[in-house]
């Protein structure tokens, strides 16, 4: 796990950005702690920073080059799969001066071209540069858990695992409008769109070809193999799915142990983190487990459900017991490694979690996907009783007007209830895409519209906005079933919300994350299901519970998913009471930035400290990240 950066220059002009390639290689110094380095030939520059985790020696450090010293290759991600890679190119007659991964990558290209990326098993982001046909070679992984950046103009291409080492170059910073608006419905920022004009993020699944001439083709080179006809004719009875979702997560988490540092995993106490525990107790009986519990939130500590697993499976378990003091120090922290508005509360958490488990460990598994592949989230079992209909769906859509007016809150069970029977009851008489967008968001069109300024509403260009909106959303009808649902969730919310949290916390702290539940072989898997294994009346994520039922504490099966969540509203609040009030969202401060209605801001404010502030402290976090982030960046 490292972070990269480099440059194409075009032009004299652009040679001249050659020169930020040391300070932007900098920037990504808590991607790569233990080493960096940096290539540069003509009008390309390669950085790297290194976090060893295979082959630690010097040896493997980057840039690489082949013997030949035609390419050169910086690399940040893990190949699972490159020992049987490694051994393929052996019997071709290819030798080998390291033990890494990164060597394997760089000689299966020269061997093969882009077609090796579908023998990959891994995620990654990395550039290869051939300096004979002065090509550049840019590739990401198939869901997006490595990030990069990339901006062009008419004199240089650069690229970046952060937007920070990006700015390193001295791009232009510029709002986007558009994205702006998304970012206020949604809390984050969908690719291939970023903050900035002029920056797009590469897509998952895509890599960029580039030449001497400044011809850029942006190639899609993995989807997902859905075929809804083979779906429903699936031959498999579910008994026998079981069997072989085990069997192929058996293999993922396997093959992700794969290390020369000290390996953990993270242990939730839910049924994913749970599972990928059970799995890779078989294959050590060493295995380092880790947990989060919240002294002074007790709706919200799971930790008692942690500890059931990791009693059975005999873990060398450890316990992270904060208290909101706690969580509260580690706030600024996190805020100041963003370079990007991004308001998933939960990351505050996985940057805790990461921050102690990196004391522990440098490489740490997690249950991330499993929800996004076989429906595991509340809106999942929302659409899925839309869909079916029915007397009690009706009554709750026909109810609405009382769930507005009765308190809601994510802090209690009965107030959460009622904010979800409300949400319901919005979405129930749209339409899918219309429903999955409100669902997906945590403020209607309408009201973020109402936060912006005059200016950014002139802004602000509907066309760019809904044209984006469109194909987010082409995926999903009328008469589909809840894998269009989750195939849209793989390529919006995974890589541009759960995915993002993950590498921008994990790394923050140094920290490599695995992910066996995106193993393409599970991923393809999953969806080759039909909607019946996956969710019912009854339960979300209905293979993965009923597979793993028999492995894991019964407990586990008797219990809400509550997933991690941090006391903004106390905070908000309280502690940062007077940065809200005097500092980042003061009316004068709003007013001079101009970006934001201030007499809309106002209206926030006054709910948030009022006595039902409902769902409001997490639109007034997005709006505080976005305030830190300005400042940081822009101001």
């Amino acid at each position: 796990m490292c972070g990269i950066s480099g440059i194409y220059a075009f032009s004299p002009e652009g040679r001249e950005s050659i020169q930020n390639l040391p300070k932007s290689t900098e920037a990504l110094k808590l991607r790569g702690p233990d080493s960096g380095g940096h290539f540069t030939h003509g009008a390309v520059g390669l950085g790297h920073r290194r976090l060893s985790i295979i082959d630690v020696s010097e040896v493997a450090c980057q840039p690489m080059f082949d013997e030949a010293q035609r390419y050169t290759i910086v690399f940040n991600g893990e190949i699972f799969n490159y020992q049987e890679l490694k051994k393929q190119l052996q019997e071709k007659g290819y030798s080998f001066f390291s033990t890494s991964d990164t060597e394997v990558l760089l000689k299966l290209y020269i061997e093969e071209g882009p077609s090796f990326l579908k023998k990959l098993n891994g995620f990654f982001a990395f550039a290869i540069y051939d300096k004979e046909e002065e090509t550049l070679f840019v590739a990401r992984d198939r869901y997006g858990v490595k990030p990069l950046l990339v901006f062009q103009d008419e004199d240089k291409l650069v690229f970046a695992s952060e937007m920070k080492s990006l700015l390193a170059f001295g791009i232009p910073r510029k709002l986007d409008y558009a994205s702006l608006y998304e970012y206020l419905q949604l809390n984050y920022i969908p690719g291939p769109a970023s903050i900035f004009k002029g920056v797009k993020k590469l897509m998952p699944g895509h890599y960029l070809l580039i030449n001497k001439k400044g011809k850029v083709d942006n190639k899609r080179w993995y989807r997902i193999p859905y075929d809804e006809k083979k779906v429903k004719n699936n031959p498999l009875s579910y008994e026998a799915q079981q069997k072989k979702l085990v069997e192929l997560l058996d293999g993922a988490v396997q093959r992700r142990m794969i290390a020369d540092v000290p390996l953990g995993s993270f242990l939730s106490g839910g049924i994913d983190s749970s599972a990928i525990v059970a799995l890779a107790s078989r294959h050590t009986d060493q295995l380092n487990t880790f947990s989060i519990g919240y002294k002074d939130e007790p709706f919200f500590d799971e930790t008692k459900y942690a500890k059931l697993v990791a009693e059975k499976y005999k873990t060398n378990h450890t316990v992270f017991s904060l208290t909101n003091n706690d969580l509260y120090e580690h706030l600024f922290r996190a805020l100041d490694y963003i370079d990007e508005p991004f308001a998933d509360s939960s990351a505050l958490a996985v940057n805790i979690l990461s921050y102690y488990t990196r004391q522990k460990v440098t490489v740490a598994l997690s249950g991330d996907g499993a929800d996004e592949l076989f429906a595991g989230y509340n809106k999942h079992m929302a659409e899925y009783k839309v869909r079916q209909g029915g007397f009690v769906a009706e009554t709750v859509a026909a109810l609405l007007p009382l769930w507005e007016m009765m308190p809601k809150s994510r802090n209690s069970a009965l107030g959460n209830r009622v904010r979800q029977f409300q949400r319901f009851g919005e979405g129930m008489n749209l339409s899918a895409k219309d429903r999955y967008w409100r669902w997906a968001s945590f403020a209607t069109e309408e009201d973020a519209r109402s936060l912006l300024s005059g200016k950014s509403k002139r802004n602000l260009s509907k066309d760019v906005y809904k044209k984006r909106r469109q194909k987010i959303l082409s995926h999903l009808s009328q008469k589909g079933d809840i894998n269009e649902v989750l195939l849209t969730d793989m390529q919006l919310v995974l890589p541009n919300d759960m995915l993002t949290k993950v590498d921008l916390m994990s790394m923050a702290n140094s920290l490599e994350v695995r992910t066996p539940f995106l193993d393409y072989k599970v991923v393809n898997f999953a969806f080759s299901l039909p909607q019946s294994s996956k969710i019912d009346g009854g339960m979300k994520k209905k293979i993965v519970q009923d597979a793993f039922r028999g492995m894991l504490p019964p407990e586990l099966y008797k219990r809400p998913k509550h997933g991690f969540e941090v006391p903004l509203l106390k905070w908000f609040q309280n502690e940062l009471r007077p940065m809200i009030m005097d500092d980042l969202l003061s009316d004068a401060f709003v007013e001079a930035q101009g970006i934001f209605s201030v007499k809309e801001i106002q209206r926030l404010k006054a709910q948030l400290f009022s006595k039902n502030p409902g769902d409001v402290h997490a639109r007034i976090w997005a709006l505080v990240v976005f305030q830190h982030w300005w400042k940081k960046w822009m101001a």
